[in-house]
């Protein structure tokens, strides 16, 4: 076989490959999609369907009516937009001075903050728990945003990513008078878009999708989230799979749309982090 027919044979079996990942990563989505349209009987069948019997569009109003989806979907916005919002800024500031500052004990602090990844948060519920009800934060947006805008994982990613850029700038930076905080903002800030994105796209998924936190720390209808919201349909003996789908749908489209759109920044962050350690 010659060397031209070889590597045409090796495009074609990773092509293959592709495909059938991006098949495999596609399919839970289209079954929910799929299921958001059926009946309850539908949704029960054995062996089940791919396509509904009859669509049901109305899955989709009944949805609206059961619960308060767009009370949920405003709070989970405001919590997910001042998250990362906070995050950036925070993140951004530790990791520019763990990148560029020098000074006392800099390395063991940052090993101490590594250290928090390693801790599942489910050990620190109860501590947490009781630490926000002597604040008297419970029930309230404090407890759903203030301990959410920081991140030891974010800290990493764009340290990581500082210590990529050139010193010739900030060197140059400091000869013209700049001050520390000139230098993050106008030389560090612009060149990071991209690392920027990952972490604000991480940041918009874990807020988004997180359950546990507000599940444990709101009690009101007021303070509910999506993903609170939507899990009403699961009861304990049966669960309404249409409904739950097509909310899953509705909460899901945004963050669907929102990738799409930046998926060129998150690829080039993802790329470039953890080039330099």
């Amino acid at each position: 076989m010659t060397n031209s027919a070889s590597n045409k044979a090796s495009r074609i079996a990773v092509h293959i490959l592709l495909i059938a990942g991006a098949v495999l990563m596609i399919m839970p989505f289209l079954w929910m999609l799929s299921t958001s349209f059926k009946s309850f009987a539908d949704s029960m069948k054995v062996p089940p369907a791919l396509f509904p019997a009859e669509w049901h569009f109305e899955n989709y109003s009944k949805v609206l009516e059961t619960i308060d989806f767009a009370r949920y979907y405003g709070n989970t916005l405001l919590i997910t937009v001042s998250r990362t919002a906070g995050q950036l800024l925070l993140c951004s500031l530790a990791a520019y001075s763990f990148a560029s500052l020098k000074f006392p004990g800099k390395n063991i602090i940052f090993l101490a903050m590594l250290a928090v990844l390693m801790v599942p948060s489910q050990v620190v519920m109860i501590p947490s728990f009781v630490i926000m009800r002597e604040l008297d934060w419970l029930d309230t947006f404090y407890v759903l945003i203030i301990p959410g805008i920081f991140s030891a994982f974010g800290t990493f990613l764009l340290r990581q990513f500082f210590m990529t850029l050139p010193k010739d700038l900030e060197e140059a930076a400091k000869i013209d008078g700049c001050s520390y905080f000139r230098i993050y903002w106008n030389i560090y800030l612009p060149l990071s878009k991209s690392a920027l994105v990952s972490l604000a796209i991480f940041t918009i998924l874990a807020s988004w999708n997180e359950l546990l936190w507000p599940l444990i720390m709101t009690s009101s209808e007021d303070m509910r989230v999506l993903s609170i919201g939507i899990s009403t349909f699961q009861g304990q003996h049966s669960t309404d799979y249409p409904l739950l789908m097509a909310g899953a749908v509705m909460a899901t489209l945004p963050i669907i749309i929102l990738f799409i759109f930046l998926q060129r920044y998150f690829i080039e962050g993802i790329a470039m982090n953890g080039i330099k350690a």
